[in-house]
């Protein structure tokens, strides 16, 4: 019937289709230097507000995580993450197989805090443990939350305080600009680097990285690490199309409109959300009948976990693709299985 099993299931906007054709035929330099890669770059600074910025177009999210943390990093020293980040969860031990250790910190939330943060550079002391470094957010987080402002601008503070870096994981970061208070210009002068994710929000594939300093040896890091695309320019059009006139923002807000009409939908037949999510991805927990009976009429989405013995809680991700009806569609088949 419908899957709301990612934000990625579909090619790409139209705008950057559009985009990618019309500019199919021209012959440029390759592995990001090229005019569209520079005219991406300029652009992405001037909507940070931050013209020293340093910008690299990546093709995923795990290659930038990993090639971010191993450039600023020494091989002794390890990042503080969320137990649910994704780092941590979902990248297959990518970090670690650069050698650098992830400490994960278990979250409620997905979320971390200066207390969080705060617990761990006491129990890595000396030269006997790996050497905490930097400190890995993502927002939206992977369960749907979303930092504010002033919970970013608290982190921050605390790795000022404590000599460590903040990097940002922005797979989702179009849903958490639709849906909080942070907006580029904040993003880039809270954060030592973050990334802008295009394949989680109309891309066909392609994240933008944001360094708050110029890093000149990073191209070497991409290189060694098979992340520099000769078809560089791919992504500098992709990211041109999404930039220049909102595409990016307004692909972000209708996912999240659609995926608060599926909670408001989900709440009003007496199902529990457990998480307080404001973003594209929502969490139900339903009857285990239930959720076999909705599969069976061929929604596709990821099980969360199992909450006891009768109920289980899923995974429900909107796009910049999805349409209205499925949303509705959805709703009243829910309806049909109490």
């Amino acid at each position: 019937m419908y899957s709301f099993r990612n934000d990625y299931s579909e090619g790409a906007h139209p705008k950057v289709l559009k985009a990618l054709t019309e500019t199919n035929l021209e012959q440029t330099c390759g592995y990001g230097l090229d005019p569209h890669c520079a005219r991406a770059a300029e652009l992405i600074r001037t909507l940070c507000a931050a013209p020293e910025a340093d910008v690299h177009f990546l093709v995923g999210g795990t290659q930038a995580n990993l090639v971010v943390i191993e450039a600023l990093t020494k091989p002794y020293e390890a990042v503080i993450a969320a137990h649910t980040g994704h780092i941590h969860v979902h990248e297959t031990g990518a970090v670690e197989a650069t050698g650098r250790k992830v400490l994960a910190v278990p979250s409620p939330d997905g979320k971390l805090t200066p207390a969080l943060i705060e617990s761990v550079p006491e129990l890595h002391s000396n030269e006997h443990q790996v050497k905490p470094a930097m400190v890995y957010v993502s927002n939206t987080t992977e369960i749907g939350t979303v930092y504010s402002k002033a919970e970013l601008a608290a982190l921050r503070a605390c790795c000022d305080q404590h000599g460590l870096l903040l990097f940002l994981d922005g797979a989702r970061l179009g849903s958490a600009l639709a849906c909080s208070d942070l907006t580029l210009p904040d993003y880039a002068a809270l954060t030592d680097a973050f990334y802008i994710g295009g394949t989680k929000n109309g891309a066909l594939f392609g994240e933008a990285l944001v360094f708050s300093r110029p890093r000149e040896d990073f191209r070497w890091y991409m290189k060694r690490r098979g992340a520099m695309l000769a078809k560089g320019r791919l992504l500098g059009v992709q990211f041109q199309a999404l930039l220049e006139d909102g595409a990016f923002l307004d692909a972000a807000r209708h996912a999240n409109a659609l995926a608060l009409r599926l909670r408001d939908g989900i709440a009003a037949q007496g199902y529990s959300l457990p998480v307080e999510s404001p973003s594209n991805q929502q969490f139900p927990v339903l009857p285990n009948e239930t959720v076999r009976r909705l599969q069976e009429l061929g929604y596709e989405f990821e099980i969360d976990h199992a909450v006891d013995g009768g109920h289980t809680q899923i995974r429900l991700v909107t796009s910049w693709a999805t349409p209205e009806r499925a949303v509705e569609d959805f709703l009243r088949d829910l309806a049909s299985c109490k």
